[in-house]
């Protein structure tokens, strides 16, 4: 079994009230490199960010290898688009970061994109594939997607309370800048990504196609933004079995409606619930308050984790926090001038309206 990880960048993300990383954006374009970093080495270590909101809740990408350091899985990070390097090994599939989906193409070569990833899948070795992704503004670009194949569906937030209005209307100005409307891509999954999507949705919808073409089993580890691609993929006429695993706090958010829709696009729905709410510590706590939710495949990776082993990926998560200067402490919704948190808006629920205070002389690797 292998976890892969295509990692990337949308200038969606740098669009006012998207990105909790927005009073900085030369940090948040970052956050995916450090994503990567985490999941391989434990910490940033080319990466001058550690991604952590202001109220103290880590990025997904520090459980997800709090489960890898307890259960021990092999990951690969594929190049997706990201716009700053990073110490991680990559694969390099050629990909450039993607555009604002208010320009009139905000992937241009997603058509080439897609094949070149599809080609690697087809070479995989795996029996078994779980894909994640990192990318900022992503459930902005996932709701273009829908909206244009005229898939009903919400998307989720890194915040408790999430701005679905205002993605609504970025994603109005967007299908404008292209001359669409809602549902006039059904059928043009590749279109609908140059239109309105972003590079990392091209990267694992053509990994999935080509890894379900050769047999292997595929589950898409993520939230709102892999229904996204999940519709990419019927849309693209593959019908392989297709299962999607997520977090309990994913589906605390959506209800229903995220059992409905896998329902409708034929995909097995896993709901992995960490049990954080069982312990005395400041970044479980606000995951259990809604914040982060999903993303760097994280919902994937806990759905691995065998019977009565969740206890130890939760002291696992809290020595991971503490690598990260993470120590726990509730500093509450203001970081203040001493702040060590940097930008947060790292995974596939991480559009948000908040503004943190960014410090990027943090107490994390240099």
């Amino acid at each position: 079994m292998r976890l892969l990880l295509p990692a990337g960048t949308t200038e969606t993300a740098l669009i006012d009230g998207i990105s909790a990383a927005g009073a900085a954006p030369e940090l948040m374009e970052h956050t995916p490199s450090a994503d990567v970093e985490i999941l391989e080495y434990g910490e940033p270590t080319m990466a001058p960010v550690t991604p952590v909101s202001p109220s103290g809740c880590p990025t997904p990408a520090a459980v997800t290898r709090a489960v890898r350091e307890v259960i021990d899985f092999d990951v690969s990070v594929v190049d997706a688009g990201l716009a700053q390097p990073t110490a991680a090994p990559t694969v390099d599939l050629g990909v450039e970061p993607g555009a604002d989906i208010r320009d009139s193409e905000a992937v241009p070569d997603a058509d080439a994109i897609f094949d070149r990833a599809h080609a690697y899948g087809t070479g995989l070795p795996d029996d078994r594939l779980v894909i994640g992704e990192t990318v900022p503004g992503g459930t902005t670009t996932a709701l273009g997607v829908l909206t244009a194949l005229g898939e009903p569906g919400e998307v989720s937030s890194s915040l408790p309370s999430n701005p679905i209005e205002r993605k609504r209307r970025v994603v109005d100005e967007a299908l404008a800048a292209s001359d669409l409307e809602a549902g006039d891509c059904e059928g043009q999954p590749i279109e609908v990504i140059r239109a309105v999507g972003d590079p990392v949705q091209a990267t694992v919808a053509g990994i999935a196609a080509g890894a379900l073409e050769s047999g292997i089993d595929v589950t898409l580890a993520g939230g709102t933004q892999m229904v996204a691609v999940a519709t990419i993929l019927r849309h693209a006429d593959v019908d392989a079995p297709l299962s999607i695993a997520t977090t309990s706090f994913v589906e605390a958010e959506q209800g229903d409606r995220l059992g409905d829709i896998c329902d409708r696009l034929n995909c097995d729905l896993t709901v992995t619930d960490p049990g954080f709410d069982e312990r005395e510590h400041v970044p479980m706590k606000r995951y259990c308050t809604g914040e982060a939710k999903e993303g760097v495949a994280m919902g994937g990776a806990l759905s691995l984790v065998p019977e009565g082993e969740m206890a130890a990926v939760r002291e696992r998560f809290e020595t991971v926090c503490a690598r990260l200067g993470i120590e726990g402490e509730d500093r509450g919704a203001d970081s203040g001038e001493d702040a060590k948190e940097t930008s947060f808006d790292s995974n596939s629920d991480s559009d948000s309206n908040s503004d943190p205070t960014l410090d990027p002389e943090g107490d994390h690797a240099p």
